[in-house]
């Protein structure tokens, strides 16, 4: 068990924040380099894309730069910690690989710092480091017991490929062990695994879970990115677009994520998504219409195109239900297409178009679920914020390494 922080220690952390605010992107490039030059079966955890564009270096700075300034107020951190251990869990971190991460990272703050890093500062990164990853490895270890019989990744053959729009595709996975599945909340994702050639590494990503649980297979909806180099986003989904075909075998790991929706519950909720960011919405309403759920919906989509746009049908079936709601956003109106049919609003999505009582800010018991581009979710937040929703209710599906 890692020993609390004496307040010396915790005063000397918060004292190294600024200069870890100017310097943390430096140490962590280095870190990165060492630890995967020392450790490299760790790239198969790590997205490559984001070692190789530097969102995870600046990611990571980010992180200690906060850890630093909360030292003595991790609560602040709660949301984040919960976030980043649902992450660790779905990549199958291990408890044994947080010493070898510690030591690098320490190593790496004492080469930048130089004469700077004294051994009071050593010390007090020392154990606030020790203190950190006793509190992930705790939170991650209860998440693995939640996952009972099955740890690490599992084969699962491509049973149906259908394209839901010009660029999304949802696969049916079923287990090739044919073992039943175990359920997951509405709003989950899981971590898919792919050997990458070019690579010679195997590399995970993050897809939310698109439809109802407990069927014998789980489906996620993957948009076909526009890159194909290893450095832009789009070499997995586009593997799982050209490459991957129907029997094919990919990798998961347990369903996972802290953005859910418990459909038992009666209070109101507002889904609030753009893009591709639809799909653990539908998973929501799916698991919701199947519960017989009476709780009031309402749903806030918004796509490029008619073409690009998905889940189309899915939507309107839904909205015939008396209790949800759907406005859908066009930000390119065709001919062709019909108000009140194919959308409801051109333009970009935009809640101050949306019907007042469609967005339930007058009750405070409502909860929004938004799922998209990271700026877009950081204007509905603000939007919601200003409109006088208290932050607790406002959830983001958070899958950037930057945020």
């Amino acid at each position: 068990m890692a020993t609390p922080l004496t307040p010396s220690q915790i005063a000397v952390v918060k004292a190294t924040a600024p200069v870890l605010k100017e310097h943390g992107e430096t140490i962590t490039t280095l870190f990165y380099k060492n630890l995967l030059d020392a450790n490299p079966e760790l790239r198969n955890i790590f997205n490559e894309a984001n070692q190789i564009g530097g969102a995870q270096p600046r990611a990571l700075a980010g992180a200690v730069f906060a850890y630093a300034t909360y030292v003595d107020d991790l609560g602040k951190l709660g949301a984040a910690v919960e976030r980043i251990a649902h992450k660790h869990a779905s990549l199958n971190v291990q408890p044994e690989q947080y010493p070898i991460v510690g030591k690098f990272l320490l190593e790496a703050v004492a080469a930048v710092l130089g004469d700077a890093c004294t051994p009071e500062i050593a010390d007090a990164w020392t154990a606030a480091y020790a203190l950190l990853a006793e509190i992930f490895i705790n939170r991650e270890h209860q998440i693995y017991v939640a996952f009972e019989n099955w740890s690490g990744w599992r084969r699962f053959k491509i049973q149906k490929k259908v394209a839901e729009s010009s660029e999304i595709t949802s696969f049916y996975l079923a287990p090739e062990d044919g073992v039943a599945l175990p359920k997951f909340l509405p709003g989950q994702y899981v971590s898919l695994q792919l050997y990458i050639p070019k690579l010679g590494l195997r590399q995970p990503r993050q897809y939310s879970l698109s439809d109802v649980s407990g069927n014998d297979y789980y489906r996620i909806s993957v948009k076909k990115e526009s890159g194909e180099q290893i450095e832009i986003p789009g070499l997995i989904s586009n593997m799982l677009h050209d490459d991957f075909k129907e029997g094919d075998i990919v990798e998961l790991t347990h369903p996972t994520g802290e953005f859910f929706v418990k459909v038992e519950e009666e209070t109101p909720i507002v889904l609030i998504s753009a893009g591709v960011g639809i799909t653990p919405m539908v998973s929501i309403l799916n698991s919701a219409i199947a519960a017989g759920s009476s709780r009031k919906i309402s749903l806030v989509h918004g796509a490029r195109n008619a073409e690009v746009r998905a889940f189309a049908d899915t939507l309107k079936r839904a909205a015939e239900k008396p209790n949800v709601q759907a406005t859908v956003f066009l930000s390119m109106v065709k001919e062709k297409d019909v108000k009140g049919v194919d959308y409801d609003v051109e333009g970009r999505v935009n809640l101050k178009k949306v019907d007042p009582e469609r967005l339930f800010t007058n009750d405070s018991t409502t909860h929004y679920y938004v799922c998209g581009p990271t700026s877009f979710m950081t204007d509905v937040q603000q939007y919601l914020v200003d409109e006088g929703v208290s932050q607790d209710r406002v959830h983001l599906e958070i899958f950037g390494v930057g945020n």
